[in-house]
């Protein structure tokens, strides 16, 4: 079982945020440790299974790293 502290920023509006490299770390290391988990039969799915869930929580991390990229330059430019 992984554990993981994430910080919580207040926004403005009152609303909870959470700083996306922690997001898309999380998310990896939850695809990591499902991975594992599969593989030495602690969980009950099948690897397969697993892997895939893994992939999509990987490319979802991706994803959330390519549009704060793309956020990020978008206000370099601006600047």
């Amino acid at each position: 079982m992984i554990h993981v502290s994430i910080p919580l920023i207040p926004a403005v509006d009152g609303v909870m945020l959470i700083p996306a490299d922690h997001v898309t770390t999380l998310l990896r290391r939850l695809a990591a440790d499902w991975e594992r988990s599969a593989e030495s039969g602690e969980l009950r799915g099948d690897l397969q299974t697993a892997r895939d869930l893994s992939g999509v929580l990987t490319e979802l991390a991706d994803q959330i790293d390519v549009e704060c990229i793309g956020f990020a330059s978008a206000l370099d430019e601006d600047t």
